[in-house]
């Protein structure tokens, strides 16, 4: 992969997720009006009023203004969930990984480094590529005289590093996307849940009787909030984590396949001397 191609890509994902973030935003924020905020889910058709008993789309939306924004969150975290899926789908290529490797040492052992070349490019995946890039370096260096066996290994070995420096970034690319959210949920639901109470101690510093209606909708929204910025740190911790253990196993099989072959290829260029 070229670094003007890698440019490229870098700006598509840059402007997939502002345009994800966008999306998502008014997606929530019409649910919030439109669904949350109906006039059915009141008692009176009256959205200032309390919530029907049970009915917790009126709840929601007693949380007031960060709901839209914290449910803006958890969407963002379910839409970049499902691009790693298909990120690292993809980048598994077809087949199971193992038998990709021992076929191509195979197809090494026997010196047919074009048919090896060739099952690379129907593996498809980030391996196929960083193997590939070592076997087209391999290929190159097999006729020539000027080079010792030891700088032919060094290059190949150079070829793999280089490889899998540009494959890692396809690999980990959004990863900050959950470490964020999982911190400004948190700190988002709290806001609102300050600003909740805040509403719900003015009531209570009301002359005379406290303002019930006020009072009950300064704790809701402080409730809301709080559970909504807790939901979505909770979540995005758990997929930063998961995806986090998928990538370095993947990495350690790049590598592992990486070191294999290099051996492989010093062995065939040993027995060529």
């Amino acid at each position: 992969m070229s670094k003007q191609g890698s440019s490229f890509k870098e700006a598509l994902s840059n402007a997939f997720a502002v345009s994800a973030i966008l999306i998502a935003f008014i997606i929530c924020y019409l649910l919030f009006v439109n669904v949350m905020g109906n006039p059915v889910n009141f008692e009176g058709g009256n959205p200032k009023g309390h919530a029907l008993e049970g009915n917790y789309l009126g709840i929601i939306y007693k949380g007031g203004f960060i709901v839209p924004i914290l449910m803006t969150c958890v969407l963002v975290l379910v839409i970049f969930v499902f691009e790693r899926l298909i990120t690292l789908s993809r980048a598994k290529g077809k087949g199971r990984i193992n038998t990709f490797v021992r076929k191509l040492q195979g197809l090494l052992e026997a010196d047919k480094i074009e048919e090896a070349i060739a099952e690379c490019d129907k593996q498809k995946g980030s391996l196929a590529n960083v193997m590939k890039a070592g076997l087209s370096r391999y290929r190159d260096l097999q006729n020539d005289k000027e080079l010792e066996r030891d700088q032919k290994i060094a290059s190949i070995q150079q070829s793999f590093e280089e490889a899998t420096a540009l494959e890692l970034p396809m690999l980990s690319k959004s990863m900050v996307i959950f470490t964020t959210l999982a911190s400004i949920s948190v700190l988002i639901g709290l806001i609102g849940t300050v600003l909740g109470m805040i509403r719900a101690f003015a009531a209570l510093a009301q002359s005379g009787a406290p303002d019930a209606l006020a009072l009950s909708q300064g704790i809701s929204e402080a409730l809301v909030n709080t559970a909504f910025g807790i939901t979505g740190s909770t979540l995005a911790v758990i997929a930063f984590n998961y995806f986090s253990s998928t990538i370095d196993a993947y990495t350690f099989k790049i590598d592992e396949a990486g070191f294999s072959l290099t051996q492989n290829f010093a062995a065939s260029l040993r027995s060529k001397q």
